[in-house]
This record gives C-alpha cells, sequence and structure tokens, in this order.
C-alpha cells in the first residue's frame, strides 16, 4: 500500500473520482504524484522492494491456500479458466471487462493525461499506470514520451533483416523480424553475461522493455510503408507524442487519426496474462530470456487466427457483406447472411471471447468514438446493426457462451474510416499495442523474481486411469 502525496493532486483526484460512483471503489488505492517527481525509474527503484515484500509475506502466510479445482474439461480445454498465473498490470472480469492497475478503460479515459481537452488518453500515461500503479500527471506523462522519443533510434541492420524477406511476406512475419534483430542490443542479455545478480534483474530489463516500447512503433511503419507505399518511409516527429507519432509515421496527419491511435494502442496493450500473446511473453521470460527474444515470441501467437489475426478478419467478413448485399443492406438480410456464414461452418468475426461474458468494453469504447467522429460512416452503421443482429442468432444457436461482439468488431472499421485501409496490416498495429503491457509485466515478473514456469502435463491414459480410481 502506498500513501497518496499532494494535498493538491489528491483533490483533483477526488473531484473526478466523485463524478463516477464506482469510480471511488478501484482507485481508492491509487496514488497521483506532484509534476516535479517526472522520473519513471526512480519511481520503479521505490516500488520494487515494497512489492517484494509483499510477495514474500503472500507466499509465507497463505501460501498453501487453494484457489479451486482442477478438472479433466480444463486440462483437455486448453487449461481455460485455471487461476495459475500472476499477472500484475491488469485483470478481466468475465462481466465487467478488462481493469488497468484497478481501473476501467472509461475511467482510464477520464483519469489518464491527454493530448488535448476531452481528447483521448496517451499510452504514455497507461504504460506508467502499468509499472507503478499510479496515475500520472501530466508533466509525468510528458517527460516519459520525451524519454520514449530520445529511445527510439533503430539501427539499419534491423531494416536490412526486414528487406532480407519478399515484400509479399505476411506484414506480421516482418515486423516478428524486425524486433528478433534489435535483440542484438539488448541490455539484459549483456548485463547476465558479465554477471548480476537476482535482485538487479529488473533494471536491465526495464531498460531493454522502454528502448522495445520506444522502437516497436518505429519498425511497424517501415514494414508498412515498405509493403504499402513504395518504400517511402516517414521519419518521427519530435513534437508528437507516442501514439500520434505512430499516426504520423504510417503516413496519416489527421488529428482524428492520431486520437484513434492514441485510444487503440491504449485499449488494445494489455488484457491480463492468460491470452497467448501475454501469456507466451511471460513464459519465456520466466525462462530469463530478454524482453525482444520474449516479445518476438509473443507476436508469433498474437499472428495467430484465433488471436491477433481475428481483427483483419472481421474486416474482410464486413466487406464480403457489402459486396454480396451492398452498403444499406437490411436487418433481414444481414440475418439471412449470418445464417448463411454459420451454415456453412464458419464463424462470425469479431463475437464472443474466451473470458468476457458481455460486451467488450473496447468495443464500447470504439463505438463511442465512432459516434463522436464518424456517425453516418456506411460501414459503422453496419457494425451497429450487427451489434442488434448477431447476437440474438448466437443465442439461439445454443453453442456460444459469449455472444456479443469483443473489440476486433469494431477497430477495423474506425481504421479503414481514416484511410488504414489494408486488413492484413492490422494485427501489426496491435502488437505495436501489446508491447505496452507484455513489457511492463516482464519487468515485475525480473521484479519480483518469478520463477520458470513449468506447469506438469499427462496423457490421455494418464487421465482416464485417474478417473477409473476416482469411481
Amino acid at each position: 500500500m502506498v500513501f497518496l502525496r499532494g494535498v493538491a493532486a489528491l483533490s483533483r483526484l477526488r473531484s473526478r473520482v466523485s463524478q463516477q460512483s464506482s469510480l471511488s471503489n478501484s482507485v481508492r488505492w491509487l496514488q497521483t504524484q506532484s509534476s516535479s517527481d517526472l522520473d519513471l525509474h526512480s519511481q520503479l527503484k521505490e516500488l520494487v522492494p515494497e512489492q517484494q515484500e509483499r510477495l514474500k509475506k503472500l507466499k509465507a502466510e497463505h501460501g498453501k491456500v487453494q484457489l479451486g479445482n482442477i478438472t479433466v474439461d480444463m486440462v483437455l480445454g486448453g487449461m481455460r479458466g485455471m487461476t495459475g498465473l500472476l499477472w500484475e498490470t491488469s485483470l478481466l472480469d468475465p462481466d465487467e471487462g478488462i481493469r488497468f492497475r484497478g481501473l476501467s478503460i472509461p475511467e482510464c479515459q477520464k483519469l489518464l493525461p491527454a493530448a488535448k481537452p476531452d481528447g483521448e488518453p496517451l499510452p504514455e500515461g497507461l504504460l506508467w499506470l502499468l509499472l507503478t500503479g499510479k496515475v500520472p500527471s501530466k508533466a509525468q506523462v510528458d517527460a516519459l514520451s520525451q524519454e520514449l522519443r530520445s529511445r527510439a533510434v533503430v539501427p539499419d541492420y534491423v531494416f536490412k533483416a526486414i528487406d532480407a524477406l519478399p515484400v509479399s511476406a505476411h506484414p506480421m512475419t516482418q515486423f516478428a523480424t524486425g524486433v528478433m534483430a534489435l535483440q542484438v542490443q539488448s541490455e539484459f542479455q549483456k548485463a547476465y553475461e558479465k554477471g548480476i545478480p537476482k535482485s538487479k534483474y529488473w533494471e536491465p530489463t526495464y531498460e531493454d522493455a522502454l528502448s522495445l516500447i520506444a522502437r516497436v512503433p518505429l519498425v511497424a511503419s517501415y514494414v508498412y510503408r515498405r509493403i504499402y507505399k513504395d518504400g517511402n518511409f516517414i521519419a518521427m516527429d519530435d513534437s508528437l507524442d507516442y501514439g500520434g507519432n505512430f499516426s504520423h509515421m504510417l503516413g496519416f496527419k489527421s488529428p482524428q487519426m492520431q486520437e484513434l491511435m492514441r485510444l487503440y494502442v491504449t485499449i488494445h496493450s494489455d488484457h491480463e496474462g492468460g491470452n497467448v500473446s501475454a501469456h507466451t511473453g511471460h513464459l519465456v521470460g520466466s525462462a530469463l530470456s530478454d524482453p525482444y527474444l520474449s516479445f518476438a515470441a509473443a507476436l508469433n501467437g498474437l499472428a495467430g487466427p484465433l488471436h491477433g489475426l481475428a481483427n483483419q478478419e472481421v474486416l474482410l467478413w464486413i466487406k464480403s457483406v457489402v459486396d454480396e448485399c451492398g452498403e444499406n443492406i437490411t436487418k433481414e438480410q444481414l440475418k439471412d447472411y449470418v445464417w448463411k456464414t454459420l451454415n456453412s461452418g464458419k464463424v462470425v468475426p469479431g463475437f464472443g471471447h474466451g473470458v468476457l461474458r458481455k460486451t467488450d468494453p473496447r468495443y464500447t469504447c470504439q463505438r463511442e468514438f465512432a459516434l463522436k467522429h464518424l456517425p453516418d460512416d456506411p460501414l459503422f452503421q453496419l457494425v451497429s446493426k450487427l451489434y442488434e443482429v448477431v447476437p440474438p442468432i448466437l443465442t439461439e444457436l445454443g453453442k456460444v457462451k459469449n455472444p456479443w461482439p469483443n473489440v476486433d468488431a469494431h477497430s477495423g472499421v474506425l481504421l479503414n474510416y481514416f484511410g488504414l485501409t489494408e486488413a492484413r496490416y492490422y494485427t501489426v498495429l496491435f502488437g505495436v499495442s501489446r508491447s505496452i503491457g507484455i513489457c511492463s509485466q516482464l519487468i515485475w515478473d525480473r521484479a519480483l523474481g518469478l520463477p520458470l514456469e513449468r506447469p506438469k502435463s499427462v496423457t490421455m491414459e494418464w487421465l482416464e486411469n485417474y478417473c477409473k480410481k476416482r469411481k
């Protein structure tokens, strides 16, 4: 538990908290800080010993407490629903959705600093929140933006490694290749080879993590411009923040697109530790692989059709609806098309979630963005009709635990509206965002000294024999 610093900061927080009753519950333990305390690394140096003692006490006093029973269904179902991983930066509730250090997405939109009044939260602010559990001031976020810009230097050999691939290679393949090439500069690897106490592991991990977060937008925008814009690359703008700069380097100057990128990076950054990319990053990192190796592995998981690649599938499916039925499709025509998709053995992309049992809050905030900036866009109106049509059909089908839309159901339509029409690239955007969450947790993995991950596996014969004995 940390103490609130600064009467003025506390007063500002309380005035905002009073706007929403649920907010007081989720931020009661959060700390705001004075604008003079700008260095993120120094904040972590204070927090790490406190959290190490907290973990030590938890293990000593409650290590034998049972968290639940494991069933054969869980073993056969990809460990779904098992509580077996410590992930400090976010928690996913089946009904409430994601909370970043206790804050919901709407609360983050209210509390985290923005680039302009009533704008979307800056991703740098979320990074500060994930690492410290504290709501940063605008001055702290600006200082972190400057630090990330200073770290955003990519060696030429990274671009040469990407250029060695065919331009036709999937954008995620090119992106992951670039991240692997960045690994040459790993500070953690250098420190480990020289010999470093385990208690200090988190510090070179911090250096790698922040440098990786700073550099991935440059690598990702290079991939985009290489594939889709004839290699006409755009340099970083030192006057812009993280999300604004990413939009700029991709080639989109619109202030609304910059706002969308700030929102996109923020809401896609983390989704607790059980999803494929987050779990992969943690698993590989538990072997003391450095953040570059860990994040590259996570990207390869994100590239799968059942994970991050789903966002490209949604837009392609929506465009197939338009191609066959036109933009002014009625709800009845849409119902017929949805049933046609399901009866062909396919799924309706963008609906359902492995954990959530309600509409994804990340979908909702994107819908609010669309209502504000593109209410008359035909594809957005189609997405709105799908929101009304698909859940009742999936409920009627009876095979889906969650018939509601997830984050992927909306993001492609927003990106398409502002000119980023290449759906094949969308998962790279997801990857840039996810670097913030995965790298934040990797720092805490090292700070807390979390061990090598090694779950026990069994054979079908073992399960059959065990169940016979239980009978």
